[in-house]
């Protein structure tokens, strides 16, 4: 029998609540479940029983051991645990590991693939591989081995290093999958689990109380005091700050996140990060040990304990820290350092380091490099074993297409007839007709300026038309209509009310077709705009003044007056004004009726005259008279020999877009 009060309001009672506040109620208290199905547990269960089996088969020495391939490539320098440890636990558990990456700089240069190799043959192998981009710690700095203290970081420079970073760790990992096929490696979807996550998802979240009774409690000064890191910089630099003294301190927090959420247990670092992952062992040992509720325990067994190693500091045979040329660092990113040169910095690795770095920069079997280094020594002029290392990075980083490219370009140094000044093709627009690929968003430079009166006044759609992430205007509108590009802001919150992506974030929302007054709630400092369309093709625009713009003497897609029949009539006026035609041009006009002294109606006539044919053929028309008006300024400009003619001052400003 129902309660009394039940029954009551079966009956028709009034409650005591609205309907709306009674809604609310129920969905706070409603639990969100999540249905698991039968065939996921049982692949689950397939593949523990295969990891079982070839754990089985490593002990018997009937199969290859990812930390002995760590030994044999030269990938361990010191080791945070025992040797027997950390290849009992990955043998017997397909544990994850992670690297970190502090977005300090636009692009990752070639210093971050050394402790990322690693990580990319755990992915290979069937461990969980994590990369993390430090949102928050780069708002501190790692303060090891610096004497100085880091200037703090605007916030509009970390918004964009954290998203040409985000973008360039995806475009790698799609590369990785490419990689490991060309070597042979089958994928295996249950089994190969990355992610690439960024550390300002839990610490904009979490509850500073926590982190101080979880963690804080738990660490002793003396043990931190006595860091070098903290000596050198008390004794010889310019002091320590409380938050650089704790940055190892959040790296840990890092580790606890990831060890309770994504059952990582191993992290792997540079050469000087041996302290840190130190501490970060002690710290999540310490959180792990002291779980206040005990349904949350984690046992404290072999198989539930962090490890880590740090993989060595490279030098060249000159002793110059590896990753460096001229000073400058060697970046990934191939509007910093194009493919070409990228490829021909491996290329002038001496012959004494080239079989080290084919084991640590490459996928290739340690059998076919000791082939690659003996073919080399028959005729080291080729430079067999340099062209190899430089294709397998650059496809690495860039993808094959652009190895292929660059390789070529190379040789055709020696050959005759080469073309080695030929540039990678850029990408300005987002491609039509073919696949929006990760490489092909890698030659769509991310970083680009309008001016304050396109963002500031004009509509959404035509802010993509302007990006290159929409044919037109009209295109932008279909694609806001549909929800087919994104903006970088704070998601679930409509455009008039806004308040951006949270700081040290990346976060997007949807465009809808908004007022052009509600576009400044999604700039970052009132400077920057982050737009995507796709997985891969992002801009981050640059707002600069009206003034600025005009002075750089660019032109963007869609811009006001730079229509190919308004640069043909401003061509035809230039002409007039600066000088008339001189006695042999008369001549010619007078013989062909196409030039002619007359002023402004004679220009209208030559323009309704090269237009006229294409009147009635329907939508091709806009394209045919686009090809005539093109021709026409062509012969323009071939009217004026000997002079820069404002036709080609406007050509060379249509050529150098954003």
């Amino acid at each position: 029998m129902l309660p009394r009060t039940l029954s009551l309001r079966a009956r028709g009672a009034p409650s005591i609540l609205c309907r709306q506040c009674l809604l609310r109620s129920l969905a706070r208290t409603r639990q969100q479940t999540r249905s698991i199905s039968q065939r996921f547990l049982e692949r689950k269960a397939n593949a523990k029983r295969d990891w079982d089996a070839k754990a089985e088969l490593i002990s018997e020495g009937k199969a290859p051991h990812l930390w002995d391939i760590f030994k044999d490539r030269g990938y361990i320098k010191d080791i945070a645990g025992t040797d027997k440890q950390i290849s009992e636990l990955m043998r017997l558990k397909r544990i994850g590991a992670y690297v970190g990456i502090d977005p300090t700089a636009q692009s990752l240069h070639v210093g971050h693939l050394l402790p990322l190799m690693p990580l990319f043959w755990m992915y290979i192998f069937g461990y969980q591989a994590v990369s993390v981009i430090g949102g928050s710690t780069a708002k501190i700095g790692d303060p090891t081995d610096r004497l100085q203290t880091r200037s703090p970081m605007k916030r509009v420079d970390l918004a964009m290093n954290i998203t040409k970073i985000h973008y360039q760790l995806k475009r790698i990992w799609t590369n990785v999958d490419e990689q490991a096929a060309r070597f042979g490696y089958v994928k295996e979807n249950m089994v190969w689990s990355r992610a690439l996550l960024n550390n300002s998802q839990w610490y904009n979240s979490a509850s500073f109380v926590e982190v101080v009774v979880r963690l804080f409690r738990g660490i002793r000064l003396g043990p931190m005091l006595s860091r070098d890191t903290v000596k050198r910089k008390m004794t010889q630099g310019d002091g320590m700050s409380l938050d650089e003294f704790v940055y190892p301190l959040m790296q840990a927090w890092d580790w606890w996140y990831l060890f309770r959420a994504k059952g990582v247990l191993m992290q792997i670092g540079g050469s000087d990060q041996y302290g840190n992952i130190v501490s970060g062992i002690d710290a999540v040992k310490y959180i792990r040990d002291h779980e206040p509720n005990p349904h949350e325990k984690i046992p404290s067994d072999t198989l539930h304990t962090p490890v880590g190693f740090t993989v060595p500091l490279l030098t060249d045979s000159s002793g110059a820290k590896f990753g460096k040329s001229a000073g400058n660092a060697v970046w990934l990113d191939q509007f910093m350092t194009s493919t070409f040169d990228l490829y021909g910095y491996f290329m002038r690795r001496p012959d004494a380091d080239i079989e080290r770095l084919l084991r640590l920069f490459t996928f290739i079997p340690l059998e076919e490099i000791s082939k690659i280094v003996q073919t080399h020594h028959e005729d080291p002029s080729k430079r067999h074993a340099q062209h190899m290392l430089a294709y397998e990075v650059v496809a690495l980083v860039h993808g094959k297409k652009e190895a292929d490219s660059a390789q070529v370009r190379h040789k055709s140094l020696f050959a005759r007839g080469g073309n080695p000044d030929a540039e990678s093709e850029k990408v300005d627009f987002y491609p039509k007709g073919e696949p929006a690929s990760a490489n092909l968003a890698s030659a769509f430079q991310i970083d680009i300026e309008l001016p304050e009166s396109l963002i500031m006044g004009k509509s959404i759609s035509r802010i993509l038309h302007a990006a290159g992430l929409a044919d037109s205007a009209s295109d932008g509108n279909r694609l806001t209509k549909h929800q087919g590009a994104y903006i970088g802001g704070a998601p679930g919150q409509p455009a008039s009310q806004n308040k951006g992506m949270a700081h040290g974030e990346l976060t997007f929302t949807p465009i809808k077709n908004w007022f052009p007054q509600d576009t400044k709630n999604f700039l970052i400092d009132g400077k920057i705009l982050i737009l995507r369309r796709g997985k891969h093709f992002v801009r981050v625009v640059q707002m600069v003044s009206d003034e600025e713009w005009e002075a750089s003497g660019k032109m963007y897609p869609g811009e006001p007056g730079s229509g190919r029949v308004r640069m043909l009539r401003e061509a035809l006026r230039g002409m007039r004004k600066d000088r008339e035609l001189d006695a042999e041009g008369a001549a010619a006009s007078a013989d062909d009726d196409t030039w002619s002294t007359s002023s402004e109606p004679r220009a209208r006539q030559l323009l309704r005259h090269s237009v006229r044919p294409f009147a009635q053929q329907g939508p091709r028309s806009a394209i045919m008279k686009t090809d005539v008006i093109d021709s026409m300024l062509e012969g323009v400009g071939s009217q004026r020999p000997g002079r820069k003619s404002r036709v080609d001052w406007r050509s060379s400003r249509r050529g150098e877009k954003y």
